[in-house]
């Protein structure tokens, strides 16, 4: 099928505040047969234009196989006399989680195998995993084709029986009473948003199940959680902005819940507990937060002290609390850290490490009164390592790194780089090659970006990315504004009136790895998913000439339809993230850059869009609409593709075999615009480069 499919138009118009809003393809809205079969033709001309790639799409997916060791076991984690773990096996997709009595490791039991519940289905995710604290019962939820809405399940660890029919339609977090016999769950509404908390006897009838608590403020979505020390359920309300937190005492569930601090209105806070106190960590009076101690009664916020001051280099991003330490994870200069502090006598010191970039952050510790901690570790060229942490020593044990097989860290190197954009920021970008490529002059180069929500793109490992940089090609991550890496400001500065900051950025540090030599445009593809997908379509509005072929992932490009229609998931509780286009000034600053209703006559580079079918996120329909509008106006040819996977959701494949062609398919089409279809694996740097190591 060589020639694209041409989606009918159907024009409507619609004026707000004066702007008349064109859209042809509003009936790509349903998902009737004639979109089915619409998305299906497009599939078909994705896959014929890649044909001339079948051939290397092939080789990446056994390569990409071949760096896995099918048949694992993750570190195991103690809790409760148990060990707890997970093991794959060569051939299956999922993982099976199991666990060990602690000195009698032979008595290994299988707890949940995903591969017997997934059946003759296709796609199975996980949700909640939360053992009753008596470690005799298991919470488990699941669900089969990526919308988000769990089934949540109680199973009989000693007997292997289910306990009840499943809750349909709940989120994906559980939290258990003291008793063990009282579960704490969420309900979501028909937007997918968990509105509700319900509190329900396991060995009651599933419609006993009553309501402990309902936002109903839609701007506000739940969660829930119980304390490390086993004292307190979390119950937390919490906007873009805004968070509340409410507690019941885990030990009489019944009782009523309390309200530790009133919401107000940009205030945000996050609480744990610890013997008499709360700790608190909160923006109150704090732009990159402080960290307050409350005693357990009375109003929080009357009787709290600080303890750790704002400091506006660090950003505390989160409190663990146990026995007798705390443990704050925060973020300086872009890079996370741990800091560790003894209680007794508030004495601290920070987990350092020895690569210029890396993640370092807690790994599982469901115990609360330890000795050690179990961290987990990674940067650009090293595997994900499971480390355990001597809280007294300070001594290190490696416990477990990702293998990956034919892997040498030592033949690959990173680097930072900061590029100046117009306002006088320095934007970083974080870079990692095989050796000698950053050093040779213009290499290819596969440039990343979010910038949204405050998340950071983290400078972590990713072993299909071996793929590209075994090619010669250069991955980077373009650190810009609308995340966190330099601090709350960062992410202010990236969002509603500040949105167009993050674009900028973007194009400065393309503009300032083509100053340096590192790359050309004609060598260079760029990636952005969700609202990294967002980032892209306006780049390539605006900036048409920067990059040689880009790839949007669960694009979210459709900015105007989707911010005016309540009835979505998530547009209510994202009006102080892009806007509320009630607002004139926050609709046309939206309209000025929305990527669907700003697309032009003009040359595009070469385009992948990937989308899922039951994806309540980012509606398959933005990325369709996109690809039909664009295919429509735009000039010139240029590979123009839309992938929508017809089983999946936001996250894409669960199936781990799955997830591995998709990613074969992505990096067939990089590599096919960057020339380097045939390049032999290995064999992308020079001789001289290689021979200079």
């Amino acid at each position: 099928m060589e020639t694209p499919p041409i989606a009918p138009t159907r024009p409507t118009t619609r004026v707000v505040h004066g702007h008349e809003i064109q859209d042809p393809y509003t009936w790509l809205h349903e998902r009737s047969e004639e979109t089915l079969a619409y998305l299906q033709a497009e599939n078909d001309y994705a896959k014929a234009r890649m044909a001339d790639v079948a051939d290397l799409e092939q080789r990446l997916r056994t390569e990409l196989r071949a760096r896995i060791q099918e048949t694992d076991r993750s570190a195991p984690i103690e809790d409760g006399g148990y060990f707890y773990f997970s093991r794959t096996q060569e051939g299956k997709s999922y993982p099976r989680y199991c666990r060990a009595p602690i000195g009698d490791e032979a008595s290994e039991e299988v707890l949940l195998d995903l591969n017997a519940l997934v059946g003759s289905g296709s796609f199975i995710e996980l949700g909640s995993f939360e053992t009753s604290p008596d470690h005799r019962l298991l919470a488990y939820s699941t669900n089969t084709n990526g919308d988000e809405r769990f089934d949540l399940f109680v199973k009989d660890l000693s007997t292997g029986e289910h306990l009840a029919p499943p809750v349909p339609d709940t989120g994906p977090a559980v939290a258990w009473a003291s008793d063990c016999r009282t579960l704490f769950y969420l309900e979501l509404d028909e937007a997918n948003r968990p509105c509700r908390v319900m509190r329900r006897i396991i060995d009651a009838p599933v419609d006993s199940a009553e309501l402990v608590y309902e936002e109903r403020d839609e701007a506000f979505h739940l969660d829930i959680d119980r304390t490390r020390s086993g004292a307190f359920v979390l119950i937390v309300a919490e906007s873009e902005t805004t968070t509340e937190v409410r507690c019941v005492d885990a030990a009489e569930p019944a009782d009523k819940m309390r309200t530790l601090l009133p919401r107000r209105q940009g205030i945000e806070y996050t609480v744990d507990h610890q013997d008499d106190r709360f700790w608190v960590l909160t923006n109150d009076g704090a732009r990159n937060f402080r960290l307050m101690e409350a005693p357990l009664q009375g109003d929080l916020a009357e009787h709290w002290q600080e303890r750790i001051g704002e400091d506006p280099e660090v950003m505390l991003d989160s409190i663990d609390c146990f026995a007798r330490h705390l443990v704050v994870s925060q973020r300086k200069a872009g890079l996370t850290s741990i800091r560790v502090i003894e209680t007794e006598g508030f004495r601290e010191h920070c987990i350092d490490f020895d690569e210029p970039l890396y993640v370092a952050e807690l790994g599982g510790n469901p115990r609360y009164d330890v000795d050690r901690l179990r961290l987990r570790y990674s940067s650009l060229v090293t595997p994900l390592s499971d480390i355990d942490y001597e809280l007294g020593t300070r001594a290190r044990t490696l416990r477990k790194q990702q293998p990956v097989r034919g892997y040498d860290p030592g033949e690959y190197e990173m680097l930072r780089v900061e590029a100046p954009t117009p306002d006088g920021e320095r934007v970083a970008i974080s870079l990692a090659g095989r050796k000698g490529v950053l050093a040779q002059g213009p290499a290819p180069l596969y440039l990343v970006g979010y910038g949204a929500y405050g998340l950071s793109y983290d400078p972590e490992f990713d072993r299909d990315r071996l793929s590209l940089l075994e090619r010669g090609v250069v991955f980077g991550i373009a650190h810009i504004r609308g995340g966190s890496e330099q601090g709350r400001r960062w992410y202010d500065e990236g969002k509603l009136l500040h949105k167009r900051n993050t674009f900028d950025d973007f194009v400065a540090c393309v503009r300032h790895l083509v100053d340096r030599g590192i790359t050309t445009p004609e060598q260079l593809v760029v990636e952005g998913g969700s609202a990294g997908g967002l980032l892209i379509g306006v780049v390539l509005n605006e900036r048409p000439d920067l990059c040689k072929a880009a790839v949007a992932d669960v694009p979210f490009v459709d900015v105007l339809n989707s911010m005016l229609d309540p009835t979505l998931p998530l547009t209510v509780i994202e009006y102080e993230e892009w806007g509320n286009p009630k607002d004139q000034e926050q609709f046309e600053y939206m309209a000025g850059y929305s990527p669907y209703d700003n697309i032009r006559p003009q040359a595009y580079p070469h385009l992948l869009v990937q989308a899922g079918l039951y994806d309540t996120r980012v509606s398959y329909r933005e990325p369709a609409k996109y690809v039909a509008r664009l295919r429509a106006e735009r000039k010139g040819g240029g590979d123009l593709l839309l992938k929508t996977n017809l089983s999946v959701g936001h996250g894409g494949e669960a199936d781990r075999y799955a997830a591995l062609e998709e990613t074969a398919f992505e990096y067939a089409f990089v590599l096919k615009h960057l020339g380097l279809a045939d390049a032999d694996l290995r064999h992308a740097v020079d001789d001289d480069a290689t021979a200079s190591r």
